[in-house]
């Protein structure tokens, strides 16, 4: 029984596309498929369909289906002489056969270079598994479904064929994608060349010389530097070659910038040897010797940088990404970096930019950004035209971990099934193999735009860092691992046996090597250019009334045809009497207007986030759908992109539903493009919570740590409202925590005019840093949070507000002065107005960071007799800004004039879940804030 269930495997759905394939072979001309085969089809379709229908009209799919079935039960069909039959079945094992290879071969591959496990056997890959036996090996079948031979060949030459195509020192999994040119594609150039091909000299010569070069400075940090770490790249040296043949096969294929995201393993080889850094500067960082002019600095195995290379077919500029310990997490900010440097370009500029990650095998299955960062892969606002993925796969992971409880898959590459990316698997032993494994993996993302995976299997020599003992928990491994004598040994001792080189040539490599070294320690020290410092604010001009005019016109006009949702027509309808001046400004129409004003005058802007396009809360309408669209166009207007002829490049993107990879993304597109609005949207500001990473090491840390300028533009939807404790804080406070040494802006703007200009100034007037907007929700639609034309056409953006109600004739009479931020202010005006209040102004502190004390002073000073400050906020105390202004105020303040807050009391949670509650508290805290005394009591009943 069990025999006849293998001889019946090949005869599965597996294999229906073979069978297919033959039949419409067969149709279009019958001499096309062999004797076999057409003596089976001709037998066919002179027999009753099993289903009873008409053969001539029958549809492909039922015929390869009675094939089968009829194949299953060969003594219920009548066949023509000459065991036509059990020729036919035996044609299909082979395929089957062939169809396994291709599918698993990779898991039987020689792909670890320890060799310390025994190599997997696995029967679906032997002829026996499918019915075949010995007497069979001499009998030619037909492959003209192959690249392995011209027509046909023996079974023992094909199943020799599949051997070394699939289970060689390059391994190969591409039978996932759904793509049959794709597959057909990856089919020829395995087969074609049984998976190797032949170098030339100078190139075996090369590797050999990138090898040692790697090995090299491994081995001179080693011996130099004892004791400090360095995260060595023993044992997985190939990654060097890798690099190198990436970079200079790159060239060939029109690729003029290189832009690569790697953790700490490997990278001071990187660094040196692939992107360029000098050595001197290197050897200064492990004496202690500070070579950046910056405020914090960074660990070397931390730090980025740049290049250019020279190749045969021309430049080519080579960046590594700055990295904090995060892992993963650069790679979006690399995926960003490559679509600016690929936007800069006048046309087709994805296929001249190459991105590069490289992952480690614990945490590509490991790193939920990974998973993102694949999502962004092939969407319009992120995609970047096919990213060569490597995994430094040292078959660990980490120092203690065990490989079965490292990942849920079978490979660590599994995760790229995501998006159907194929993945070559390489012994990095065999430096050939992975330059052939680099070489197919640029020729497919050239021919398809599509992403690729090389998984370098290697080693790890030492520990997580060279101080650890990880034989503690890998005996055997470790056992393996010290009786290896290296990549570039055993790749030496092949180019002398192949006699490309004699003993003495491996050997004055690394002679030369080793003098090189020698004569950059002993170089004078060469500073590093570091990061300029902050420019503060320059110039800044409002655009003219007139050319508001205009482009309030331009943004609010909608092509004729063009059948808008009444939602979006009452919006629309709006913003045409905002551009007469019927109607005030509310905040999504200053906010187009700041864009529109930008584009106008060459500037990009970039606006991303899960619901950018139309805004979260229905404010903005970036996009115009039209009711009525029509299947030859996606029916959408975009009325910024009809600014002018010559306007910037507007792009909005409504994102995936990720928050780390996006948001990294546009980092790493602001640190190039540095001359645009690129703006960051979260649904939510408590979204943003899911990017904390990118916020603590990238945005808010990675000028003083690196000298990396970035004007990113965050904008975080703030404020209570009543609907709960989600989305009710954009976590205000961990931005002013991270606030120092003038890294970053935190504002919250209360007017829409505030905004315009904040938008136009961040572009055309400060200096690049990271710019976080605390954006409010109900003030979208708020009746006084509006302005005029005017407002926009004058002025700038403003640090502080002053109470513009109180008459300077009674300044001498104020005693008490309410200061707050946020659209709590509208509520204190509220509650002032209702209770005749006109003795106590309310100032806004607009900029919280870097905090206005001059200008905040000088509103103070303003009134003579001041005797108390209270600063009001709707978070609760340990949370929002009192924290962080507090200490600023009593710095500021007089010795005569007392500092109180008004406020919710401290709160583990962001806001109250009851409606009620909310409205409660809300009320008190208004209250207090002005009278103070009266509240205390009724506060702490509440609380």
């Amino acid at each position: 029984m069990l025999i006849e269930k293998r001889r019946n495997s090949f005869l599965s759905g597996a294999n229906a596309p073979y069978v297919e394939e033959q039949y419409e072979l067969y149709l279009t001309d019958p001499a096309s498929v062999t004797d076999e085969w057409r003596a089976w089809f001709d037998a066919l379709r002179e027999t009753p369909a099993i289903d009873g229908s008409d053969r001539d009209d029958e549809p492909h799919a039922p015929v390869v289906s009675n094939f089968i079935e009829l194949a299953r039960r060969p003594h219920d069909f009548a066949m023509p002489a000459g065991d036509g039959l059990a020729l036919a079945r035996k044609q299909v094992a082979v395929q089957s056969l062939m169809t396994a290879f291709r599918t698993i071969g990779t898991r039987k591959a020689d792909l670890d270079p320890l060799q310390w496990q025994p190599r997997r056997t696995l029967a679906e890959l032997t002829p026996a598994y499918y019915g075949l036996t010995s007497a069979d090996m001499a009998t030619h079948f037909s492959t003209a479904d192959t690249y392995l031979f011209d027509e046909d060949a023996t079974l023992e030459d094909i199943a020799a064929a599949l051997e070394q195509t699939y289970t060689g020192t390059l391994g190969a999994e591409f039978m996932h994608l759904t793509d049959a040119s794709e597959r057909r594609w990856w089919q020829m150039r395995l087969e074609s060349t049984r998976a190797k091909l032949s170098f030339p000299v100078a190139d075996k010569q090369r590797f050999l010389e990138r090898l040692t070069a790697a090995e090299g400075l491994e081995k001179y940090l080693h011996t130099r530097f004892v004791g400090q770490k360095r995260f060595s790249l023993e044992g997985g040296e190939s990654l060097i070659v890798l690099l190198d043949e990436l970079v200079r096969y790159g060239a060939s294929k029109d690729v003029r910038s290189v832009v690569m995201g790697m953790a700490h393993r490997g990278r001071l080889n990187v660094l040196v040897n692939v992107a360029g850094k000098p050595l001197h500067a290197l050897f200064d960082e492990f004496d202690g010797k500070d070579t950046d002019d910056l405020p914090e600095g960074d660990v070397k195995y931390h730090k980025g940088f740049s290049t250019v290379t020279q190749t045969a077919d021309g430049p080519v500029e080579v960046v590594l990404a700055f990295n904090p310990s995060h892992l993963e997490v650069v790679n979006p900010v690399v995926q960003g970096m490559a679509r600016a440097k690929a936007d800069a370009l006048p046309s087709d500029g994805a296929t001249h930019v190459l991105p590069v990650e490289i992952h480690g095998d614990a945490a590509m299955s490991g790193q939920g950004v990974v998973m993102e960062t694949l999502s962004l892969s092939y969407t319009r606002g992120h995609g970047t035209g096919g990213t060569v993925h490597i995994v430094v796969n040292n078959q660990i992971g980490f120092t203690t971990s065990d490989p079965r409880d490292t990942r849920s898959s079978f490979y660590a590459t599994d995760i790229v099934k995501l998006i159907e990316a194929p993945v070559l698997h390489v012994n990095g032993d065999d430096p050939e193999a992975v330059a052939m494994a680099v070489r197919l993996a640029l020729d497919y993302r050239t021919a398809f735009g599509r992403s690729v995976v090389i998984d370098l299997v290697c080693f790890r020599k030492h520990g997580h860092q060279e101080q650890d003992t990880p034989a503690i928990t890998q005996p055997m491994m470790y056992r393996a691992i010290a009786a290896h004598p290296g990549v570039r040994t055993l790749y030496a001792h092949r180019l002398i046996r192949e006699g490309v080189l004699t003993a003495e040539q491996a050997e004055a490599l690394v002679d030369a090597r080793r003098r090189l070294l020698d004569q950059a320690r002993a170089d004078e020290t060469q500073e590093l250019a570091g990061a300029s410092g902050a420019r503060g604010v320059t110039h800044y001009e409002a655009p003219s009334r007139e050319h508001l005019d205009v482009l309030a016109r331009r943004i609010s006009s909608v092509p004729e045809g063009h059948e808008l949702h009444p939602l979006v027509n009452k919006l629309m309808t709006a913003r045409r009497d905002m551009s007469t001046g019927a109607r005030p400004v509310d905040w999504g129409m200053a906010e187009h207007l700041a864009f529109a004003s930008l584009l106008g005058e060459g500037v990009d802007v970039r606006l991303s986030g899960q619901d950018s396009a139309r805004g979260t809360f229905n404010h903005r309408h970036a996009m115009l759908h039209n009711q009525k669209r029509t299947a030859r166009s996606d029916g959408v207007f975009i009325p910024l992109d009809h600014v002018g002829e010559a306007q910037g490049r507007f792009t909005v993107t409504n994102s995936i539903l990720s928050e780390t990879a996006v948001l990294a993304f546009e980092y790493g597109y602001s640190t190039v493009n540095r001359d645009a609005l690129v703006v960051w949207e979260a649904q939510f500001g408590d979204f943003a919570n899911g990017a904390q990473v990118v916020i603590d090491q990238f945005i808010a840390a990675g000028a003083a740590k690196w000298g990396q300028r970035s004007a990113l533009t965050l904008f975080l939807p703030h404020g209570q409202e009543g609907a709960g404790p989600e989305h009710a804080s954009a976590r205000l406070e961990r931005y002013l925590q991270l606030s120092a040494q003038d890294n970053m802006r935190v504002v919250q703007p209360t007017t829409p005019a505030q905004l315009f200009h904040l938008l136009r100034m961040q572009v055309l007037a400060f200096d690049a840093r990271p710019l976080i907007v605390m954006t409010p929700k109900s003030l979208l639609r708020h009746a006084e949070a509006v302005n005029s034309l005017d407002d926009l056409a004058h002025g700038a953006f403003r640090e502080v507000l002053p109470d513009e109600h109180v008459d300077a004739s009674r300044r001498a009479d104020v005693e008490r002065v309410i200061v707050t931020s946020g659209k709590v202010y509208y509520e204190l005006l509220d509650y002032r107005r209702k209770h005749d209040i006109d003795d106590t102004p309310v100032i806004r502190i607009e900029q919280l960071y870097p905090f206005p004390a001059r200008q905040l002073a000088a509103e103070l000073a303003r009134y003579p007799n001041l005797k108390e400050v209270i600063w009001c906020q709707e978070e609760a105390r340990n949370q929002g800004a009192w924290s962080f202004v507090e200490p600023q105020l009593r710095d500021m303040l007089p010795a005569r004039v007392s500092l109180t807050y008004a406020g919710r009391a401290a709160s583990a949670s962001t806001a109250p879940g009851y409606h009620a509650v909310h409205v409660a508290r809300q009320a008190e805290v208004i209250a207090r804030a002005f009278a103070i005394e009266e509240s205390n009591a009724m506060m702490e009943s509440l609380t």
